[in-house]
């Protein structure tokens, strides 16, 4: 056996462990599907720093003696170094699958490595150079081989999730979901509901079928009383399946918007989808609807008997805001010309979110001072338009799941913010993505919003830079009343640099660690 074969060998090995591990980070990020890996990997990510130094390791194995075996090394030493400083919004998760995913990935590697180090001779460290090249095939390769016994896991942790609900007479199980403002919705209303009930959500973002199963197994016990299930779907047929699972007999539905439309393909099979939380109800169900969303207003496709509401701010509707007033210290308003209500919490999309609440809780007869009580006590969702202030500085915080109608509203909180004469409202924002075709154009209006909602913008990663400057322009927001900053990092030492006390900071979306 070749020594300096077993060198190379050993060292493409370590470094097969930090470019596995970000493969399948990124993997993870894209919800384990192959198309939106692809979309990010092709063509913005097929050179990166890491294939870089996947392409050096390549290159050190046609360097002949220990200069090969010594510039390895030197690479893999470095990964390493980068590997550690490296920092990430959203890290990798070591859920079952990924540790699956990853020993999988390590066994094929050294299914390539050891016999081509046994038998391949002088070839054996190109080979495995080549190996690391391809890394993110032999991943996705490792996926396939693994997806049989994921559908067997995954099949055994449904049932199971099905055999607890079905189990837990009386339970009654309420849907949330929409384009955006369902996590808000759904924690204000258990917050009411909590008045009355015992209640259980899922948690943070386990809004896939797979995480409102974790859910039932882990966290259901039999003396809750109402269970709200978050739904996201990123596709037809993703909310019908957690429906399946579930059957609630209350749904909510927050927003129809262009949000994942390079899933979806159009905006009718959004409102298709979201409907299926609808179209699922009984007949002795009820469908509370956000009548100011234009794709909810105008859909025509409910084919379930249950009763429907419908709320709004703008719009005609059952439950209605009105005399609405905005502040630093939140929103008032009446609910349909009466009763006076008080809130912390800001903007108008926030207000909708009241308003589905409180048509859950009169449905389900929770009395109404204590209603308005637990109103007045809601806290905002972090990253949802929360409002932290320090150092005399204003940080109104929207930066999840950001959308054309969301960031329209929250750039609307910005725009109407009371600042001394020499104070700036500031916007930092990389834009929207998942939008297909409607992507540019989403992004240029929201140039021409930010233009008129504040005095100072930047405009974070190049994934959107183009489109958001030139709907700045033509707004006609001077040059020197804008920053094109290359990273977040980027933008908060700029920021630093021209921040003054009484000023207020919006932070409107935050890319995923897939998009730059």
């Amino acid at each position: 056996m070749n020594t300096l074969a077993v060198g190379y060998a050993i060292a493409a090995t370590l470094f097969f462990l930090v470019i596995a591990k970000y493969d399948i980070h990124m993997f993870q990020l894209s919800s384990y599907r192959n198309n939106r890996y692809f979309r990010w990997l092709i063509p913005g990510n097929i050179i990166s720093l890491k294939r870089l130094f996947a392409m050096l390791m390549l290159a050190a194995a046609f360097i002949p003696g220990y200069y090969g075996i010594a510039l390895a090394a030197c690479i893999t030493i470095a990964s390493y170094v980068h590997c550690f400083r490296e920092k990430f919004k959203t890290p990798l998760v070591y859920t079952m699958r990924v540790k699956r995913l990853f020993t999988t990935d390590i066994i094929l590697f050294l299914a390539i490595a050891v016999p081509t180090l046994l038998f391949a001779g002088e070839w054996a460290t190109v080979i495995t150079g080549v190996a690391l090249a391809l890394s993110n095939v032999i991943m996705l390769l490792a996926n396939i081989v693994n997806t049989p016994v994921e559908k067997g896991i995954n099949r055994h942790y449904y049932n199971d999730a099905r055999r607890i609900i079905e189990s837990h007479k009386g339970l009654i199980i309420i849907g949330v979901t929409g384009s955006f403002g369902k996590t808000s919705t759904k924690n204000y209303l258990a917050g009411v509901l909590a008045e009355k009930y015992n209640v259980l959500v899922t948690p943070g973002n386990f809004n896939t079928l797979l995480g409102v199963i974790r859910t039932i197994r882990e966290q259901l016990r039999p003396y809750h009383q109402v269970f709200i299930v978050e739904m996201g779907a990123k596709q037809k047929n993703d909310i019908k399946e957690i429906c399946d699972l579930v059957h609630p007999t209350i749904g909510i539905v927050t927003a129809v918007g262009e949000m994942h439309l390079e899933t979806f393909k159009s905006i009718e099979n959004i409102q298709d989808t979201k409907f299926e939380l609808i179209n699922s109800l009984p007949a002795n169900g009820l469908g509370i609807i956000n009548n100011d969303s234009k794709y909810i207003n105008n859909y025509t496709g409910i084919t379930s008997p249950c009763k429907i509401l419908r709320y709004a701010v703008e719009a005609d509707a059952d439950y209605r805001a009105t005399n609405v007033q905005y502040g630093a210290s939140g929103v008032s308003f009446t609910l349909n010309d009466g009763e006076a209500l008080n809130s912390r919490l800001l903007g108008a999309g926030n207000l909708l979110n009241i308003l589905a609440s409180i048509a859950v809780a009169d449905h389900l007869g929770v009395p109404v001072n204590r209603q308005r009580n637990a109103i007045a006590r809601l806290q905002p969702v972090e990253h949802r338009l929360s409002m932290k202030v320090a150092n005399g500085i204003t940080v109104l915080d929207d930066a999840y799941n950001s959308n054309p109608q969301g960031a329209k509203m929250a750039l609307e909180v910005l725009k109407n913010f009371a600042v001394g004469e020499s104070n700036r409202r500031i916007v930092i924002t990389p834009g929207f993505v998942e939008m297909g075709a409607r992507q540019y154009e989403a992004n240029r209006e929201l140039g021409r919003t930010i233009a008129t909602s504040c005095d100072y913008a930047i405009v974070v990663n190049a994934t959107n830079r183009e489109a958001i400057k030139e709907g700045i322009d033509e707004a006609g927001l001077a040059t020197d009343r804008y920053y094109l900053a290359d990273s977040l990092n980027n933008a908060h030492a700029h920021l630093a640099q021209i921040l003054k006390v009484g000023d207020v900071v919006l932070y409107e979306n935050d890319l995923p660690d897939n998009f730059k």
